[in-house]
């Protein structure tokens, strides 16, 4: 199977299973994000990184690391056929 077909069919196959995963992390972190109460100052500021981290685990696993691992291969032939 030729390299960008396969990164695409392995990318669209682990969607679903990473989207639950990071959705489900993150919909139960935003309560603590959007804290309303006496001392929901000092837990709010977790929420956020809590969300936020899990946003960006998100797209760096799936836009980010498909896309180094593609020119990673790529550099890996280029070095073979010299």
């Amino acid at each position: 199977m030729k390299k960008t077909p396969a990164v695409i069919e392995a990318a669209t196959g682990r969607l679903r299973p990473i989207l639950m995963t990071s959705l489900a992390m993150s919909l139960g972190a935003l309560p603590l994000a959007l804290s309303l109460g006496d001392a929901s100052t000092s837990r709010i500021p977790l929420g956020l990184v809590i969300v936020g981290g899990v946003v960006f685990s998100l797209i760096l696993t799936l836009y980010v690391l498909p896309a180094i691992y593609s020119y990673m291969s790529t550099k890996k032939h280029i070095n073979e056929e010299i």
